[in-house]
């Protein structure tokens, strides 16, 4: 059977082709103002790969905040559920998923069978996902993909405390005032990211063994310091951006 998961989420939208059980395929769009756009796109690119046509797709299932605007899918399910069945298939022997989003992140206990039995979402506000890191990277006029390396880069410690990207801001533009340089504000910005994060992911228990999910963990930077304030087995797939279309498939074949 093939199925497609299509993830349309507030800054990607993602689509995973499976032929029995297996990825064939993937493809990954810009979510714009005109969503199904987006979905087209990101499907058409999985295709393309998988070396198939679109009628030979037989059910597609669909996730995510926009997930409404996939009318064609066969079956729905929310983001916590498919990046947990996602990850679960993936790393079936970790029992804590860590989904770091463009505007959410996501601290998921999950069972052996892929199923959520607690969660928790940093719902008040982005100061610990993906378009924090863009806003101030724009606060330090440097382009988002250069704030891994830029932060990798600081040599000295500094603080940004507040709990809202808008007031993060403030902070970023008066140690720009103070003279601070540009790596350790970075690097301040991905510590306080990742403190938000993790406060998050205890309000769900650690396990030994955690999965990290989500298009924000290809930065490197804030990765590693995931890795270390976790202090455990950190499991990352190869394509961490694509793990809840990839639920969403799993979930559209059962």
């Amino acid at each position: 059977m093939i199925v497609a998961g299509i993830d349309v989420g507030a800054v990607a939208t993602k689509a995973v082709i499976l032929k029995d059980g297996k990825i064939i395929g993937s493809g990954v769009a810009r979510t714009g103002f005109e969503q199904k756009e987006s979905v087209d796109k990101a499907l058409e690119e999985a295709i393309k790969e998988a070396g198939i046509s679109r009628s030979d797709v037989e059910r597609v299932g669909s996730t995510g905040a926009g997930s409404e605007v996939v009318d064609f899918a066969n079956t729905q399910l929310s983001d916590v559920e498919a990046s947990a069945l996602g990850a679960n298939s993936l790393f079936p022997q970790a029992r804590t998923v860590v989904d770091v989003g463009g505007e959410e992140s996501r601290g998921i206990k999950v069972n052996e069978k892929g199923k959520v039995v607690d969660f928790a979402l940093n719902e008040r506000c982005a100061a610990g996902a993906g378009t924090a890191v863009e806003a101030l990277a724009r606060a330090l006029e440097v382009k988002t993909e250069e704030m891994s390396g830029l932060a990798s880069k600081s040599t000295k410690d500094l603080e940004i405390n507040a709990q809202c990207v808008i007031f993060m801001e403030s902070e970023v533009v008066s140690l720009i005032h103070a003279k601070e340089a540009k790596p350790d504000i970075a690097k301040a910005i991905h510590d306080g990211i990742v403190t938000r994060i993790v406060s998050m992911i205890k309000r769900v228990g650690i396990e030994k063994e955690v999965a990290l999910i989500g298009g924000t963990i290809h930065n490197g930077n804030l990765t590693g310091l995931l890795k270390e304030h976790l202090a455990t087995d950190v499991l990352i797939p190869e394509n961490p951006q694509t793990v809840g279309a990839l639920g969403a498939a799993i979930y559209a074949a059962s």
